[in-house]
């Protein structure tokens, strides 16, 4: 085994995991004049953040306040302390209030990567008290792939496929999923289409959502000179004294030893690809075949921290979604639930919250009620007819588009002439599906479901259809008929180490581990068991990693 000896294995800092909160650690340490090595455990770059729609909820920031949509920190503190409650240490959230902004700022300077808001995607809460329901989410901007050279064959790509160099942003989206019911869906796809041809002809590589954040955080890395290295997984840390002074790696198939003076920082993702923590922590129905989370996600950080004396916490929760199990990979549904025209039932067939509410909220729905009613929910069902099929996009599918034979084969996708053929076909009791529909078609012709509320918020109407009375809400009964697989998917999980403001691992009792910091989903989140709107996973991820680069700085040099 190698030994750190050699100045070539010795850093100032240490950043494991190459996603947004890693990237912003090693950017923000080196521009505070230290020595950083970024590791990352696969072979590309990006991890989670690039495989998402690279949203970011970090309120007041420079994109929002250009924007005009700049708020006072207290309705933020507002806001968080009434959807989070006591599961967090409000220094915690004060210091992502405190420091977001700025993290932005210097992801803005310090790289290729910028932002923009998103108009109307309302936070995921928008009644509570500091809520806005304009929305305080902001996206990449489309970035041009080839400035970073070689290394954009080593992008983790998104989790949803697009032809290359079509860029469809947050306000796209939302109108491509009416194509079949408004002009301005098939206006937006052309625009989008006439963009990509104009790109091509250019010979320009262009992405958007989160993979546009990384090449343009890449390229930050890049114009520094931060060393890399791919395939060099984390097998543990350091410790002398107490304290974290390095990494345990494997790299080129040997066992290496690497120092870091002032510190080592954690951003290297949850546990969601490790079926035996996930069994460990989490609540059955669970695996790792439903997650949308970067392969390189494996607990890795997670269980080296434990075993340097840290403290786990929310490890039983994720950021949930219902997804929908097709043949080639989980697909995690946003707007399919918020369209009109659908419902989730149980096993029982009955309807047990409401549909479009915030993605995670849905599935702690599903595992609760499940406990509760004593009912099967795994798999839940979504009912919708061809109307809604005619109209609205649905897991990628262009209104009218045939589902895919494959889909039908695998099970996730069910189809029947008739609701009572269809409740046979998914093994639901008809007469209780028949019931069910009829008094969802109720809400529908009044506009108000009594159930469960479904359009009230201004979040379930965002991706709503306006033509109809209640956007999120309209009538089933045009067959065929079809139910969709719905299971318990998620983009990662939340449970992690826990960490103070600073971004510092805690033990039990509270007391520092010296060191040792912690950013993104290897950390417990600053959310709780919540989700505070679009972005709140990669808002705190970049911001905490800020926060942990200087503070190892400012402490570095004292010392």
């Amino acid at each position: 085994m190698a030994t750190a000896q050699n100045a070539q294995d010795t850093y100032d800092v240490i950043v494991v995991g190459s996603g947004g909160g890693g990237m912003t650690a090693a950017l923000a340490a080196h521009e505070r004049g230290l020595s950083v090595l970024l590791l990352e455990s696969t072979e590309g770059f990006g991890g989670s953040t690039a495989r998402s729609g690279g949203g970011i909820w970090i309120p007041n920031n420079y994109a929002l306040k250009k924007a005009g949509q700049g708020n006072s920190d207290a309705e933020t503190r507002a806001y968080l302390l009434e959807i989070i409650g006591d599961k967090v240490d409000p220094a915690r959230i004060d210091a992502f209030i405190a420091e977001g902004p700025a993290a932005l700022q210097f992801i803005k300077d310090h790289s290729a990567a910028d932002f923009k808001w998103v108009p109307g995607y309302s936070d995921y809460y928008p009644e509570a008290t500091g809520g806005k329901a304009s929305g305080r989410s902001v996206e990449p901007k489309a970035i041009n792939g080839n400035i970073i050279g070689s290394e954009l064959k080593r992008l983790t790509p998104a989790y949803t496929k697009a032809p290359a160099g079509m860029v469809v942003g947050q306000a796209d989206y939302r109108k491509l999923n009416l194509m079949g019911h408004s002009i301005w869906g098939w206006f937006t796809g052309a625009k989008i289409a006439l963009k990509r041809t104009i790109s091509l002809l250019l010979k320009k590589r262009m992405y958007g959502m989160g993979m546009a954040m990384m090449i343009g955080m890449r390229k930050g890395m890049l114009d520094r000179n931060i060393p890399l290295w791919y395939e060099t997984p984390l097998t543990d840390l350091i410790l002398e004294n107490g304290k974290v002074v390095g990494v345990k790696v494997t790299r080129d198939g040997e066992e290496r030893e690497l120092r870091a003076r002032a510190g080592v920082v954690l951003a290297c993702g949850g546990f969601e690809h490790n079926e035996e923590m996930r069994k460990k922590w989490q609540a059955e129905p669970i695996g790792t075949e439903w997650t949308t989370g970067a392969a390189g996600n494996t607990g890795a950080g997670i269980e080296a921290g434990a075993r340097a004396g840290a403290a786990l916490d929310l490890m039983d929760d994720a950021w949930w979604g219902p997804a929908i199990p097709l043949p080639n990979g989980p697909w995690f549904c946003l707007a399919e639930r918020n369209l009109p025209g659908s419902m989730i039932v149980n096993q029982a067939g009955e309807r047990y919250f409401n549909e479009a509410s915030p993605y995670v909220d849905a599935v702690h729905a599903m595992y609760e009620s499940a406990a509760k009613t004593g009912v099967d929910h795994f798999p839940s069902w979504m009912i919708f007819d061809q109307t809604y099929r005619n109209r609205y996009t649905f897991a990628g599918l262009p209104p009218r588009q045939p589902i895919p034979g494959r889909w039908y084969k695998s099970g996730a996708i069910v189809k029947a002439d008739t609701l009572q053929e269809l409740a046979e076909k998914i093994g639901v009791p008809a007469d209780k599906l028949a019931t069910t529909v009829e008094r969802f078609n109720g809400f529908a012709e009044t506009g108000k479901d009594l159930d469960f509320k479904r359009g009230d918020s201004a979040y379930d109407r965002y991706y709503g259809d306006p033509k109809i009375k209640n956007p999120s809400v309209g009538t089933i009964g045009n067959g065929p008929f079809y139910g969709a697989k719905m299971v318990p998917g998620d983009l990662g999980t939340k449970g992690g180490i826990v960490t103070d403001p600073q971004a510092r691992a805690l033990r039990e009792d509270g007391s520092v581990i010296e060191g040792l910091y912690a950013t993104g989903n290897v950390s417990s989140a600053v959310m709780g068991n919540t989700y505070a709107g679009a972005g709140a996973t990669i808002g705190p991820a970049v911001t905490f990693g800020y926060i942990a680069a200087n503070h190892i700085a400012d402490n570095f040099k004292k010392a």
